[in-house]
């Protein structure tokens, strides 16, 4: 396995720092200590603990937030505590025993409808997956078993995953006033059993690599289509995440200037998504390219 990397963000809370890693670090659990004798299954936050500044640890997920007492600032000790957790993580040592115990966190889960009305959008209060993920059939999700699981509901078609929410296309045989509830619900209760949303190894899909910022994905790329893709990541792609979809840039041809986006999770054969693509996506990078885009074409993915 490759070296963890970690990357520290900010809070609303000035005296609590986040600690990020680039893989997950529990199975999908939360964990919150308040001290050394509190966090007896973590030796992680034990060794946190002899820090005197540390006040709490939470660890969710793929990250280490940490509560500071008033005797520092962030500034002066969060690269510190950041090499120390990098070190820990990287050396092979559990960050949470498997006898667990720790204040568990439990999940929340709510349903939220989306203008494709064969999508709803399920969102957990904590973050799911590192990337995003889209599984067109049972086939294709046999490294994720939660979606695994979902497919087993005779109406799922469809399931796409992003952050802290799953996207369910569904089949016309059920509404969703008839669904919904028992989806969230299994949702709900299969992350609180600390059960596996993606395997570790899972195959990296095109999705988590449709980005500038990857280097080998933007070596193939001209000099025009990283600035539509810069345009989609900044101004496009929050709007329709929000939405419960994703648009992934396909290509660009530089003779005819057409631009194909493929269009995922809730915007995929979403009539009011193709809509939006022609009137709003097109317009906008008709305007922001000067001359470089005639036209855009979405492609359901």
């Amino acid at each position: 396995m490759e070296n963890t990397t970690i990357q520290i963000k900010a809070t609303n809370n000035p005296a609590i720092i986040k600690f990020e890693a680039d893989r997950f670090l529990t199975e999908h659990k939360s964990f919150e200590y308040r001290n050394i004798d509190d966090a007896k299954n973590s030796p992680l936050a034990q060794q946190l603990f002899y820090l005197p500044f540390v006040k709490t640890v939470f660890i969710s997920g793929n990250f280490v937030a940490v509560e500071r007492y008033n005797i520092v600032e962030w500034e002066e000790v969060q690269n510190e505590v950041a090499e120390q957790i990098t070190r820990y993580i990287n050396s092979g040592h559990p960050v949470i025993k498997t006898d667990e115990g720790g204040k568990k966190l439990p999940y929340t889960v709510y349903a939220e409808s989306t203008p494709n009305p064969s999508v709803m959008k399920f969102v957990a209060n904590k973050r799911l997956v590192i990337s995003t993920f889209e599984f067109k059939n049972i086939d294709e999700a046999k490294d994720a078993p939660l979606a695994q699981e979902l497919f087993h509901f005779p109406f799922v078609k469809e399931v796409f995953m992003d952050e802290n929410y799953i996207s369910i296309t569904k089949y016309d045989i059920a509404e969703w006033n008839d669904v919904t509830m028992e989806i969230r619900e299994f949702i709900r209760v299969y992350l609180e059993e600390g059960k596996t949303v993606v395997a570790e190894n899972i195959r990296e899909q095109k999705t988590n690599k449709n980005t500038v910022t990857d280097t080998q994905y933007a070596e193939n790329l001209n000099d025009t289509s990283k600035q539509i893709i810069e345009i989609i990541e900044e101004y496009v792609k929050p709007a329709v995440a929000s939405d419960g979809g994703n648009i992934l840039f396909e290509s660009y041809d530089e003779e005819s200037k057409i631009v194909k986006l493929v269009l995922q999770g809730a915007c995929s054969g979403c009539p009011s998504s193709t809509f939006t693509l022609k009137n709003g996506i097109e317009t906008m990078l008709k305007e922001m390219m000067h001359g470089k885009v005639n036209e855009v074409v979405a492609i359901n993915g």
